[in-house]
């Protein structure tokens, strides 16, 4: 007896096949680009505001805070993009997306638009999941043939 569910489609089976390796690739790419556009306005705002709000919201000494999360997401990022130190990086950053969730955003409730935790918990989870998948047979860390 099979776990599996059975398709209601049959014929679309081949697709699946086909699509399922590209599609953890454009989850990856699209989480790095997230990350690289994000991190732009940290890097606007200049490291001395990130880190004034890094300590206004108890994260101590903010500047360090600062620097390891504009580091982490930006370098983090294009990694994630390209696909090298994959697990690593999605771990790291699935770690950051934790200490945002609990230092910042958990106290404002659930909902994303009142500040709350409910976008960083998605990419956070999503984030967990590259790291347990790894980079894909789309990524520099296959084309090298390691990965951590």
């Amino acid at each position: 007896m099979s776990n599996q569910a059975k398709l209601m489609y049959p014929g679309l089976a081949g697709f699946y096949a086909t699509m399922s390796p590209i599609a953890g690739t454009l989850v990856r790419v699209v989480v790095g680009v997230m990350f690289v556009m994000h991190v732009m306005g940290k890097f606007h705002n200049g490291a001395d505001a990130v880190a004034a709000y890094m300590g206004k919201n108890g994260l101590q000494p903010g500047s360090l805070f600062a620097y390891a999360a504009m580091t982490l997401e930006s370098v983090g990022g294009v990694l994630l993009i390209i696909g090298l130190f994959t697990r690593f990086v999605a771990a790291a950053l699935a770690i950051e997306m934790l200490i945002a969730l609990l230092a910042v955003h958990l106290a404002k409730g659930y909902a994303a638009g009142g500040g709350g935790y409910e976008y960083v918990l998605l990419i956070g989870v999503v984030l967990l999941t590259i790291a347990m998948r790894g980079g894909g047979p789309y990524s520099v860390d296959a084309k090298i043939g390691k990965e951590l």
